[in-house]
């Protein structure tokens, strides 16, 4: 047996034994959708880290890396503001009003403070997560249908199946728990790849001089973080766009969800300080894979396989193949909690909250685990004919929920007068504006990243509509909404 088909073996035991261990905490809604609230830092830490960084982080920043070289490090510099600015902007907060109102879902919290009996709130929550999160799942299945083809040599078509029975499955076992302590798992190895692989390029290369002296003679530009400005507006719109790719951190629901799922304040505050720390190895060691990869390989066809590449040719095989279960590990950590996000849309807010179900809690759960099973296959169905046509429509997936539900939720939870009008106008003016800017403007506008327009459009509404719906009661001082 191959030493790829040895580790990725491995790997996948791991990843039952916690699925099963997690097992008997999935039984009721609460426990499968949130892990009962009692996850420790550590855990809520990396979950979140390893949420919001997709196989994209492993493919495509080290790509734009090997392709931009040192102007990819504007997109370090603007997640790390935008990851830091929604640890302390949101995350205790969140926490807070989401224990006083018995929230286990995002728009549980954003309901909660409003009487929404038509349940707008809910009704267009649950549609932006359903529209992005199953199209989104779609390209996570299609990216593990290729990672695991060039793993371990299976067809394309193999690779999505398996992929995908491997991921619903440890997600259905054991829910919340079981999806954030892989994380945990996967984390890890993300960082140790992140260390190790650009360390390796570094010295492959002769030293950082080495590097340096390599990109010089390729393009002078590849080494300077403001080469693009040269080219005027369009080149400071560029810098612009990769720093606001952090801005979404502010809204994406399943990263937000690991606030609510830390056991308490204190941990969340220890989270916080892990979490940014985590993430700055994270992104930095990203773009240097891609930075030094460009120097020790020139000349690749495909940018997005540097960080493979520099792992088949520099390391023996075995840790060749655990820094290649390393992509697999990034992809998975973020579909499993993108298929709890959309099963607990379905099943809290539509079937429990909006058309008021009778259901047991333990009932509920397990619907929300057939659910997950559901999601899953439609994302299949649609990654197996290649699924190429998908990618175009994730690039603003991220941005789309993030506009989606960031504004709307700083809105509530540091506007006074925040209306369920306003939130419904800014979630929908958010989301939209994300999808209109990518299909009409974006070409015409300097390619300027659409969550700078939907931010602004999605903040906009929800203080605009907010302002003319707001009726105080005399009284009670509390809005008449």
């Amino acid at each position: 047996m191959s030493t790829p088909i040895l580790v990725l073996g491995a790997y996948l035991l791991v990843l039952i034994a916690l699925a099963l261990w997690s097992r008997r905490d999935s039984q009721s809604l609460k426990g499968y959708f949130i892990a009962d609230k009692k996850l420790p830092f550590w855990v809520v830490a990396f979950s979140a880290n390893a949420t919001g960084e997709s196989g994209w982080l492993l493919l495509g920043l080290t790509g734009m890396g090997y392709t931009v070289g040192a102007q990819a490090y504007w997109v370090v510099i603007g997640e790390i503001i935008g990851l830091t600015a929604s640890w302390g902007l949101i995350s205790r907060k969140l926490k807070k009003l989401g224990d006083e109102t018995d929230s286990i879902t995002l728009p549980d919290v954003m309901a909660a403070k409003f009487d929404d009996k038509m349940h707008l709130i809910r009704g267009v929550a649950v549609a932006i997560i359903l529209i992005m999160v199953t199209t989104y799942v779609t390209a996570q299945m299609v990216a593990s249908g290729k990672a695991l083809s060039s793993f371990v040599g299976w067809d394309y078509e193999t690779g999505v199946i398996i992929g995908a029975i491997i991921i619903v499955g440890y997600t259905f076992i054991g829910g919340y728990k079981a999806v954030s302590y892989t994380d945990v798992v996967q984390g890890v190895l993300m960082l140790l790849g992140l260390i190790l692989v650009p360390a390796a390029a570094i010295y492959a290369s002769g030293g950082w001089s080495g590097v340096t002296e390599s990109l010089q003679q390729q393009d002078p530009n590849l080494l300077d973080m403001f080469a693009v400005t040269g080219d005027g507006i369009s080149g400071w719109v560029v810098i612009l766009s990769f720093m606001a790719i952090g801005l979404p951190f502010l809204g994406v629901p399943q990263m937000l969800i690991r606030y609510m799922s830390a056991r308490d304040d204190g941990e969340v505050r220890k989270a916080r300080v892990m979490s940014i720390g985590v993430m700055i190895v994270y992104l930095s060691g990203a773009v240097t894979v891609g930075v030094a990869g460009r120097a020790l390989f020139p000349g690749l066809e495909d940018a997005d396989t540097i960080f493979p590449t520099i792992s088949s040719n520099l390391f023996p095989p075995l840790i060749a193949g655990l820094l290649l279960v390393v992509v697999l590990a990034a992809i998975m950590s973020t579909v499993d909690s993108l298929l709890l996000l959309s099963s607990s849309a379905v099943v809290r807010d539509t079937m429990q909250k909006i058309f008021g179900s009778d259901k047991s809690d333990r009932q509920l759960a397990a619907y929300g685990k057939f659910v997950t099973v559901i999601i899953g296959a439609i994302g299949v169905v649609f990654a197996l004919p290649d699924g190429q046509y998908i990618f175009w429509f994730v690039l603003f997936a991220w941005s789309g929920l993030g506009a989606a539900f960031g504004p709307a939720l700083l809105g509530i939870l540091y506007y006074r007068k925040i209306t369920r009008q306003g939130v419904v106008a800014g979630m929908l003016g958010g989301f939209l504006t994300s999808v209109t800017w990518v299909v009409v403007f974006k070409e015409h506008a300097y390619n300027l990243y659409e969550a700078i327009p939907a931010f602004t459009v999605g903040f906009l509404l929800t203080w605009l509509v907010s302002r003319f719906t707001w009726k105080e009661e005399p009284e009670s001082g509390q809005p008449n909404v």
